[in-house]
């Protein structure tokens, strides 16, 4: 008999590693689905990442920076009535030095490659693949044919890159799309491209049969544990350097919080309703 909590049919790179990383945030974001208030870091990673997706629907000769200019400004016009950006609460002033950290972004890309000798054949591709009774999914920023016709995943990072020490880490998602494309377009990617746009550092994943083998253990073995706890009603929190930054601290046990509240007051308090 199972828990009260229903068990996910799928994850995403990111929610592998939100469980990891805490199961009682995981819980509330991706089993109950509660609202979490926009952050700025994520809503302009997802801006300027809709400005390159823009920038790339044009033909390859025309994808130069007056034209990345003209794409970014589209974007952001359509995010000024998102509630990902709305829900900021921007003044006019945060507003134009958000926009211009965007286009810095931008125009960092710009320094790291040309566009124009970029034979892309996919952008912002949702793949998904079963996998022992649940499926694996994610979304590919960009999909492209090497000189040999071999695949090349470029994925765009608007943070900084890791240190050493947690670059492995930040290469784990790059696995899961190695196992994506295998299984559903019938070919490993020759190599993943992981861009960090403010720095100009691109780090080259080379995926193997074996670190596909080893990111399919890992995903397996983390499914495992969350249909133990959604079973056992059992998601723990677990203290780490997120804490600070967690929207649902307020109900969190290890800060005196009351997890059961969650559902009730975390609508309330982001004015949002909770996600489907």
């Amino acid at each position: 008999m199972g828990g009260m909590y229903p068990v996910p049919t799928s994850l995403s790179p990111s929610r592998v590693e939100a469980f990891v990383s805490c199961p009682l945030a995981f819980r509330f974001a991706s089993i109950q689905k509660l609202p979490e208030p926009p952050s700025p870091h994520t809503t302009k990673g997802s801006l300027v990442h809709r400005g390159l997706e823009l920038l790339f629907m044009q033909p390859a000769a025309m994808r130069t920076l007056p034209a990345a200019r003209s794409a970014l400004d589209q974007a952001i016009a359509e995010y000024r009535v998102d509630p990902e950006f709305t829900l900021l609460g921007l003044t006019e002033p945060q507003a134009d030095a958000f926009f211009a950290d965007a286009w810095s972004l931008v125009e960092g890309y710009f320094a790291i490659e040309d566009p124009t000798a970029i034979h892309e054949i996919g952008l912002e591709i949702r793949l998904e693949a079963p996998i022992d009774g649940f499926s694996l999914r994610g979304i590919i920023d960009r999909l492209e044919l090497d000189a040999q016709g071999q695949f090349i995943v470029t994925d765009y990072k608007t943070g900084r890159a890791p240190s050493e020490r947690y670059q492995q880490n930040s290469l784990s998602g790059v696995h899961f799309y190695s196992f994506l494309c295998e299984s559903v377009l019938g070919q490993r990617p020759a190599a993943i491209r992981l861009m960090y746009l403010r720095t100009g550092e691109v780090i080259t994943a080379r995926p193997s049969a074996q670190s596909v083998k080893a990111i399919m253990g890992r995903a397996k073995a983390v499914m495992k544990a969350v249909e133990q706890a959604c079973t056992n009603e059992d998601f723990r929190p677990k203290e780490g350097a997120l804490c600070k930054s967690c929207a649902f601290q307020p109900w969190c046990p290890a800060f005196g919080g009351d997890p059961t509240l969650a559902a009730v007051e975390a609508p309330l308090r982001f004015g949002m309703p909770a996600r489907t």
